[in-house]
Parts: structure tokens; C-alpha cells; sequence
């Protein structure tokens, strides 16, 4: 690794890193209430006629599992990180 890639990184790390930490973490919220709201009936939450949710389904199905084990799994106060990026 080159010294070019070694400021590349560091500056990425400085400015972008927290950005796509939170990015990552907005999508992942909202790929969990899209899968609520669509596939709740699998948690036992109808929300939405299984029709639509049929519809869906080929384009639901690899993240499923992962959403299962999301939504399911036990959680603590302090598990959610909150990043203080003001006026962004």
C-alpha cells in the first residue's frame, strides 16, 4: 500500500466514515419496515392482504432470514447507536 492509499484512507476515515455508518444503519431501518410491513404476517402482524405481499415475495425472499433474525432478536436500550451529525 502505497503512501497515495495510506492518505486516501485517512481522509475517507475522516470525513466519510461516519456517513456511511449511518447510511448503512437508515437502510437497514428501513429495509426492516418495508419487510413489517409487507411480511408481518409471518411475525403474526397483519398489516398488509397477502396478495400484495405475494408480489413481493420474489423480490423479499433473500432478505427474509436476516430480517427474521433482526426483528426477532432481543435488544437492549444502549443497542442503538446514535450518531450526532448536526445540521446534516
Amino acid at each position: 500500500m502505497g503512501w497515495k492509499q495510506k492518505i486516501r484512507d485517512f481522509i475517507y476515515g475522516f470525513y466519510g466514515f461516519e456517513f456511511e455508518c449511518q447510511a448503512r444503519e437508515m437502510r437497514g431501518e428501513l429495509e426492516t419496515a418495508f419487510l413489517l410491513l409487507t411480511m408481518g404476517d409471518m411475525l403474526g402482524v397483519p398489516v398488509m392482504p397477502p396478495l400484495y405481499a405475494l408480489r413481493i415475495l420474489p423480490y423479499a425472499t433473500p432478505m427474509i432470514e436476516g430480517w427474521k433474525r433482526r426483528t426477532m432478536r432481543e435488544r437492549d436500550v444502549a443497542d442503538k447507536e446514535e450518531f450526532h451529525l448536526h445540521g446534516v
